[in-house]
């Protein structure tokens, strides 16, 4: 380009600039062209070039820290950078990079300043310039700042949060290890045993505290009340419905020999403690006759227990016997059935969480293998067979979470021929 064409993109960039002016600028600016991708002014530096672009695309860009880098503007033909630190002789504040091939005319710091004397226009359309580019840095570090302070608010309001869920949790869990505490003690920590029958139990909770419960009851010399029931719900609340429920079931047991009278007080203790509570308990109850071995029961919603005699035809029978669980709805009517006990028989009681427990891909234990391990086990000690099944599960389930409470009662009839044996 000739010194014409320079003394056009000058007269185009300055609007208004007297012919003196022009002539000094179309001797001094040296027009230069440069690849895509050069730096002309680099963030931080003390440099001293104005430009003015002839042709191309250059990006003016701030660096705000090592990983943020903020875009401030484009810059085409007849606009012009680099004035900011020729005025004050200040390090640059931003980079200006070629986007594109780019020519522009270069003009040094000595001449920059003849022309500021020699021409208002100029010293105006600098300072107009100067002024604009200020304008917009505030307003683009403005604009960052708020975006900063809305994601630090964020921040703050979520590490609030997070930190009451946290006392929150570490509230309950206290709470639920009090329950646990509290639980552990209601429930019986020796089973009585006798000359002609033995007792063992196996309770595994499914959080820290389960509804999930079971006893073994001396009423006199003659009659034991067997027990076990699940509250339909799970913690804390549940574990508290537990102690009532079984408190009643203790004050009860005592006052009748009939397990329908007695589940139906419970029931009835219930719904006066609770007239409007939603949740509700199944339970089986006996009452063993341990001279004949006659035990007359009910059952309440809760799973069938299995019976194993060993030599006969079957060895494992379910109990049967059908009724509604205990509390919510104030009608209930229960019927009593009777099974006899012979010596060497084996009775399981068990909670849903036992036939309920899934392995990691979600298929049940099962009846029908509960079934198979009294089969095989069923001879063994009492407190033997309920670990044997414990472990079943246990293996079954593998690292799968339980989603209810595991409990087991075992009544063992002792055989008197294998016990004399024995002596």
């Amino acid at each position: 380009m000739n010194k014409t064409g320079h003394t056009l993109i000058i007269r185009k960039t300055f609007t208004g600039l007297d012919k003196e002016t022009l002539d000094i600028l179309r001797h001094v600016a040296q027009r230069r062209t440069y690849p895509a991708h050069t730096v002309l002014c680099q963030q931080g530096r003390v440099e001293h070039t104005f430009y003015i672009i002839v042709d191309g695309r250059v990006s003016v860009s701030q660096r705000i820290d090592e990983s943020e880098e903020r875009f401030l503007r484009l810059l085409g033909p007849k606009e012009f950078f680099g004035e900011m630190s020729l005025i004050d002789d200040s390090p640059r504040m931003a980079a200006c990079t070629a986007l594109t091939p780019v020519t522009v005319l270069e003009i040094t710091e000595e001449i920059f300043d003849q022309m500021v004397e020699s021409s208002p226009t100029i010293a105006f359309k600098v300072l107009q310039k100067l002024l604009a580019n200020t304008r917009e840095m505030d307003k683009r570090s403005i604009e960052s700042l708020q975006e900063k302070n809305k994601a630090l608010e964020e921040a703050y309001l979520a590490l609030q949060a997070a930190q009451a869920e946290l006392v929150q949790k570490e509230r309950m869990e206290r709470e639920l290890e009090l329950a646990a505490e509290v639980q552990r003690n209601l429930l019986p920590k020796d089973l009585p045993q006798f000359p002609d029958y033995a007792f063992a139990a196996y309770l595994a909770p499914a959080r820290h505290v389960g509804g999930d419960f079971y006893d073994v009851i001396p009423l006199d010399e003659a009659h034991v009340g067997l027990l076990m029931a699940d509250v339909a719900d799970k913690g804390f609340h549940a574990a508290l419905f537990m102690a009532v429920t079984r408190t009643l079931f203790h004050q009860e047991s005592h006052r009748s020999l009939s397990p329908a009278a007695v589940a139906t007080a419970v029931h009835q203790g219930m719904l006066a403690v609770s007239p409007d509570s939603e949740i509700f308990v199944t339970a089986f109850y006996g009452v063993l006759h341990r001279p004949s071995g006659r035990l007359t029961y009910v059952r309440a919603g809760q799973e069938r227990p299995l019976r194993f005699r060993p030599g006969a035809d079957i060895p494992v029978k379910e109990l049967p016997g059908k009724g509604r669980f205990l509390g919510m709805i104030e009608t209930l009517a229960l019927e009593e059935y009777t099974v006899q006990l012979k010596p060497g028989d084996r009775l399981v009681m068990f909670s849903d969480g036992v036939p309920d427990a899934a392995n990691p891909a979600g298929e049940q234990f099962g009846n029908e293998r509960l079934q198979a391990i009294l089969r095989q086990h069923g001879r063994t000690p009492a407190p033997v067979l309920a670990q044997k099944i414990a472990a079943a599960t246990a293996a079954w389930s593998q690292d799968a979470a339980a989603f209810d409470d595991l409990t087991l009662l075992v009544l063992e009839a002792i055989d008197n021929w294998q016990l004399a044996i024995g002596n």
